[in-house]
């Protein structure tokens, strides 16, 4: 039986099965050869994405609107101050109104409740961009670019270092899914969320994954494919910035973090990078770094995404 993901939400990859997932790569594979091409199919046509601003956004927003205009839809930027949820407006009673007028929502939420809220009561497909507790679409364009880069991902080796926020999150449940193996390198302060852990155990029964929690840098990028970090202080965060660099200065991805990794270890980061906090200016811009290429695949995946599931 073929997969079908029509009328799906996106709210965690933990909801999706690995051939669900393959099939996202595949469609991501095949619009992003056909736009090198120059190849732009209207399968969205006069479709249109609503999308919910409540953080502000480069990459999300650019590669959502630009996803959609180049799958002949259109994508309608709405910020937390166009919106009647500043005045009292319900989850809810946003989430029917815009199923009226459009075909899909993507919403980039500080909490990850709002994200549920808009699937239980929408009745179109609800994309999480970002919430305070899961980032899928991050997670599934850094999968694809693994996969892209290394031509596999089950038993490969996928280190991260620093904070445990929503990208971390979302990396353990792609971890799950496809096979791959993570190392989680943060402070012995911070501790894994119950539920990411509870997915993790009932989706590695079926993939054999593994999941490793370490203090030591070092160690973790001695057997690693690939080392992965993110900003240590998340927006919202910005008065425990000066705090958050004394607990992770010893996370800091430099030159000589990666000369005890194997030379064919690729870097990773979902961006904006704090160059000269958690990742280095050496680093981000050396052969060994795909961040680039990672923040380009934002696209074609968000591509797959859409085209599937509106």
């Amino acid at each position: 039986m073929a997969v079908d993901l029509k009328g799906r939400n996106l709210i965690s990859i933990h909801d999706y099965s690995l051939e669900e997932i393959n099939l996202i790569f595949e469609t991501a594979k095949l619009l992003k050869t056909e736009a090198k091409m120059g190849i732009y199919r209207p399968i969205l046509k006069n479709k249109t994405l609503a999308m919910i601003f409540q953080k502000p956004s480069t990459r999300t927003r650019v590669s959502f609107e630009i996803g959609m205009n180049q799958l002949g839809g259109k994508g309608l930027y709405l910020s937390s101050t166009e919106l009647q949820l500043n005045r009292g407006e319900t989850i809810g009673d946003t989430a029917k109104v815009l199923s009226r007028y459009v075909d899909g929502i993507m919403a980039r939420v500080f909490s990850h409740s709002d994200i549920e809220g808009l699937a239980n009561y929408g009745s179109v497909p609800v994309i999480n961009g970002l919430s305070d507790f899961l980032h899928p679409c991050q997670a599934l364009a850094d999968f694809y670019t693994i996969l892209e880069k290394k031509g596999y991902l089950k038993g490969i080796n996928v280190t991260y270092l620093g904070d445990m926020n929503n990208v971390s999150n979302s990396l353990i449940n792609a971890s799950s899914k496809t096979g791959a193996n993570i190392t989680i390198c943060c402070p012995s302060i911070l501790k894994l969320n119950e539920n990411i852990l509870k997915w993790f155990e009932e989706d590695s029964k079926e993939s054999g994954s593994t999941l490793k929690v370490s203090q030591d840098p070092k160690e973790s990028v001695m057997n690693a494919d690939i080392i992965y970090t993110d900003v240590w202080t998340s927006m919202g965060s910005e008065e425990e910035h000066d705090a958050r660099v004394r607990l992770f200065s010893d996370y800091q991805v430099n030159s000589k973090l990666m000369s005890y990794a194997p030379s064919s270890a690729l870097v990773m980061h979902c961006l904006p990078a704090h160059r000269g906090e958690e990742i280095t200016d050496e680093v981000v811009d050396s052969k060994q770094s795909i961040v680039f290429d990672e923040a380009e695949n934002r696209l074609h995946v968000q591509k797959a995404i859409l085209s599937l599931l509106l």
